[in-house]
């Protein structure tokens, strides 16, 4: 058989027997011909090509030759394929978790980067003062971001198949959503501190205004990189415990620095009052609200695109028949 009709055949056929060591590198190149991410397991010598042809090349570790396992990618040590499948669904977790976290960064640094460039070259004063700044780069972002990190995987990963390897890890969709994030939080930030500059001075209340604000936006936010696809509710707002601590100690660490007298102090501020804050959390809660917004129109555009695909599909069925 040559290799077009094998490349017809081998998406339909479930066992191949018999085969040579030239056989299984020609089955694993036609696979790969169709764009399918293809794994490979092997013990032996006559293996060993096939795994380093493969796109992930997985040795036995028990029983498996040097040369396979110098070949392959990864070393199955316990010999059970069921491990297999656990290896991938952390695989796939920790990529999402990976860009999840680049996208809280990403936004959050822009924004920043972005609201005291904008003041530079309206020639204002600096909404943040540097111990503000600081304080948001190691306090605020640090303990949400790391908690990203941990995020539990989705019960339907491993029903999704194989993502694009050609695609970057910050694809299209997700720049999108860092420059939409890092655009409303700086948007907000400065409006808030334009709207306490009514006076034309600057106060430890201004900057605590607005100070406070960018804070809030960067925990909604944080609440928002918890997914690119489903909403916060389906996850549920207590299932990662490593961020709702975080979120509770970055809260609590920007309420000292506001309400105690040595912290004020050190970084500027002014105690605020509730109304304040309740202002403050109705407009962060902005740029939570978009984004569940956007999720839930990007879940009804996808089901609506299925819905025609299989509609599609049985209409050429029926006219075959």
């Amino acid at each position: 058989m040559g290799d077009a009709d094998l490349q017809t055949v081998v998406r339909s056929v479930q066992v191949f027997y018999r085969v040579s060591p030239r056989h299984k590198v020609r089955i694993v190149a036609a696979l790969q011909s169709h764009g399918l991410i293809v794994a490979m397991t092997g013990d032996g010598v006559n293996d060993g090509v096939a795994v380093k042809r493969a796109d992930v090349g997985i040795a036995m570790g028990k029983c498996g030759t040097d040369v396979c396992k110098e070949a392959a990618d990864v070393i199955l040590l316990d010999d059970d394929f069921s491990t297999i499948l656990s290896a991938i669904e952390e695989g796939k977790s920790i990529f999402i978790n990976i860009r999840n976290f680049l996208r809280f960064q990403l936004s959050t640094s822009i924004a920043a980067l972005s609201l005291i460039s904008i003041s530079t070259l309206m020639g204002t004063a600096n909404p943040l003062n540097p111990m503000q700044i600081l304080w948001i780069n190691i306090i605020m972002d640090g303990p949400p971001a790391q908690s990203l990190g941990v995020e539990p995987s989705d019960k339907e990963l491993m029903k999704k198949p194989p993502r694009n390897t050609k695609v970057a890890m910050l694809s299209k969709d997700i720049l999108i959503n860092i420059i939409l994030s890092a655009a409303i939080i700086a948007c907000g930030t400065l409006y808030v501190f334009k709207e306490m500059m009514e006076d034309g001075k600057i106060t430890n209340r201004d900057t605590t205004m607005t100070f406070t604000c960018f804070v809030f936006f960067d925990m909604f936010n944080a609440l928002s990189c918890r997914s690119n696809t489903k909403s916060v509710f389906q996850l549920g707002l207590f299932s990662n415990k490593a961020f709702c601590l975080a979120v509770l100690f970055s809260l609590v660490g920007q309420m000292l620095v506001i309400y105690t007298p040595p912290l004020q102090y050190i970084f500027q501020t002014e105690a605020l009052s509730a109304g304040d804050l309740f202002f403050l959390v109705c407009l962060t809660s902005s740029i939570f609200i978009m984004s569940e917004v956007k999720k839930f129109a990007e879940r009804q555009l996808l089901a609506r695109r299925k819905k025609v695909t299989r509609t599609n599909s049985a209409k050429s069925l029926i006219s075959l028949v």
